[in-house]
């Protein structure tokens, strides 16, 4: 039976930021969800609180839906929803069969970049959020290394409200991006068969974070050259035979 696949992008991105590798990776029949994170392709679900658990609870939910109809799964996160596939295959190990995530890792000595410690700071992320534009979001999205069309239909979100408040939440939930003293302490709880996929210039991420996790756990890391934060997107080609060569695992 066809191993289901659920992938989880992330911040700022949609469902989107995926075309370019599931195109590559041509999955045929496959059972596939590429769910949206709630809030970020339209309004937050009433009650919704938009923090880390809350999000994690609700990536469970998918991979539950998933896993009921076509057992263990293959999970793919980038950014926070690496984050996010990486809690749920702490929490729900039943669930998966695999893990893969790009660019974000729970590592415990990472501390954020420059934006989350800016989106995690009361006033001043909601003056960044009520100062930034698609325009000048498009275009940095671009220069970081996001194919220049898929920068524009993402940045076209930005006007979304919801959108830029449930940033914040998840952000200041993790308080920037500081996992030490909650899911750090979990990592031992991962399934075995787990892979990192890293574009080696990301501007967010170092690739020596990477590094760190893989050699403290032993989780294998494919680098990926000449791509930054968005490798999933400039190199859908190159991160798909590493994808495929991580399902085929014995």
């Amino acid at each position: 039976m066809t191993t289901a696949k659920l992938f989880l992008h992330g911040v700022p991105d949609s469902p989107l930021i995926w075309g370019p590798l599931l195109a590559a990776l041509d999955l045929g029949d496959t059972p596939v969800a590429v769910p949206a994170l709630p809030g970020f392709t339209g309004p937050l679900p009433a009650g919704f609180p938009a923090t880390k658990e809350a999000y994690a609870d609700w990536a469970v939910g998918q991979s539950e839906v998933l896993f009921a109809k076509h057992g263990p799964i293959d999970i793919v996160g980038h950014d926070w929803g690496a984050l996010i596939a990486q809690r749920v295959a702490m929490l729900r190990p039943d669930l998966i069969r695999s893990w893969a995530i790009s660019n974000a890792v729970i590592e415990p000595d990472y501390r954020g970049h420059r934006l989350a410690r800016i989106w995690n700071t009361p006033i001043l992320g909601e003056l960044f959020m009520a100062l930034s534009k698609p325009a000048k979001l498009a275009k940095g999205l671009a220069a970081a290394g996001m194919p220049a069309d898929i920068a524009q239909e993402e940045a076209a979100q930005w006007a979304n409200k919801d959108k830029r408040r449930a940033i914040l939440k998840l952000y200041r939930s993790a308080k920037g991006l500081s996992f030490a003293h909650d899911w750090a302490l979990d990592i031992a709880k991962l399934p075995a068969k787990g892979a990192l996929i890293w574009g080696e210039g990301d501007p967010y991420v170092d690739l020596s974070v990477a590094q760190r996790y893989a050699a403290n756990t032993g989780t294998p890391l494919t680098v990926i050259e000449k791509a930054g934060h968005w490798a999933i997107a400039e190199r859908p080609e190159v991160v798909a035979a590493a994808l495929n060569a991580h399902w085929n695992a014995a």
